[in-house]
């Protein structure tokens, strides 16, 4: 399983940082409404939007998980308390009166 990781990992990692190298010229933002003008270089803008396109995403599906999450939370109450009947139902072994076996 490392070995899968790091043939998905290092080719990504070789592909950011030849990005990262060839893109250094430097861009300027500016967010209209307001007075802010940023400048830095072309690939922290490529990389920082993604990453923020990144995290939107998890943002939606754990949003949208919220009802897995609740029946997962739900079978495992019912689970608990099946279980604690079960043992309420059970009569307790007392030590030295088992059945021995014919």
């Amino acid at each position: 399983m490392k070995l899968f990781h790091w043939l998905v990992t290092a080719p990504i990692a070789v592909i950011l940082i030849v990005f990262a190298v060839a893109n250094r010229d430097p861009v300027t933002l500016t967010f209209w409404p307001l007075p802010v003008a940023l400048t830095a270089p072309i690939y922290i803008v490529v990389l920082l939007t993604l990453l923020a396109g990144f995290l939107l995403g998890e943002l939606v599906a754990w949003i949208n998980g919220r009802r897995w999450r609740r029946e997962a939370k739900r079978n495992a109450d019912r689970v608990r308390d099946l279980e604690r009947e079960r043992a309420a139902l059970t009569p307790a072994k007392e030590p030295g009166r088992e059945i021995a076996p014919n």
